[in-house]
């Protein structure tokens, strides 16, 4: 190890069998890789919420965070955006914590990037819009304006949405659906002042009401949903467990009569799967 990193071993505060590791943020790219190995395997087999779970798992983001601004680098040109873009990046690198195991055989910066860059970008679509617009709209917005694009120059004029649709194999009202959507990529002040009407101090925001948190909920439970089905009744009885009856895995591990360490494997294994069919859903 590095010699301007100081370990110990812990007597007290109950984190026996794994070191104290001073500024961990500034371990060397070859300490932090083994030392990662050491607490990632030590995480196995604690319960979660455990004091000496919580030091291993942190003392992990601290020794991790170097990935964190090696993803964020390549959005350098945001840099107005490079604290924000730092911290939804962190995000990222906790969920490659939270699901990595070591017996994928993956060296954990491998694992770990595509989470930590996937975050960044889901921030820069989701942050480019005005107002909150279903993913599905937002894809088809781009859609729209290539097939726009072309049938102009090949018709030379602007094209009817009729014309849109046979090109994008849409209905009409879905492409009239997809034009609207658009609207929400730019805003106008809501102070701005409406004329015309019958209160002309009247602003737009009097007129706009609250976004419904619950409608971004829907859209993913939608997607979730069949994922779920396709689960194994054991892997369906496991998440009800853990996230409906909020046992612990400890607990978990007790009802189906398997190890703690087994119980949280098997809980990696169901959320990647998840995972990875929303992810190529939306």
């Amino acid at each position: 190890m590095t010699t301007s990193v100081a370990m110990t071993a812990v007597t007290e505060a109950g984190v026996a069998e794994l070191p104290v590791v001073v500024d961990p943020e500034k371990l060397a790219p070859k300490d932090a890789r083994a030392l990662s190995r050491m607490f990632f395997d030590r995480l196995t087999v604690l319960e979660e919420g455990t004091p000496e779970y919580q030091y291993a798992r942190n003392t992990l983001i601290e020794m991790n965070m170097s990935l964190v601004r090696y993803a964020a680098g390549r959005f350098r040109s945001r840099g107005d955006q490079m604290e924000d873009i730092v911290q939804v990046g962190m995000i990222g690198l906790i969920k490659a914590i939270d699901r990595f195991e070591l017996s994928r055989e993956v060296e954990f910066p491998t694992f770990a990037v595509p989470y930590i860059v996937g975050e960044i970008k889901r921030f820069f679509r989701d942050t480019s819009w005005a107002v909150h617009v279903p993913r599905r709209l937002q894809e088809a917005r781009v859609e729209l304006a290539k097939a726009t694009e072309e049938l102009s120059t090949r018709l030379g004029r602007s094209p009817t949405v009729r014309e849109l649709a046979d090109l994008m194999s849409l209905s009409e009202d879905e492409v009239i659906e997809a034009r609207m959507a658009s609207n929400g990529y730019n805003s106008t002040s809501l102070d701005a002042a409406l004329h015309g009407g019958e209160d002309d101090d009247a602003a737009l925001a009097d007129f706009i009401g609250a976004e419904d948190p619950g409608m971004e909920l829907v859209e993913n439970f939608q997607t979730l949903a069949p994922l779920l089905n396709e689960l194994e009744d054991r892997d369906r009885r496991i998440l009800h467990l853990r996230f409906v009856e909020e046992l612990t895995q400890a607990q978990i591990g007790e009802r189906l009569g398997v190890s703690q360490m087994h119980v949280s494997r098997l809980l990696t294994r169901i959320l990647a799967r998840l995972r990875a069919g929303m992810l190529t859903t939306h």
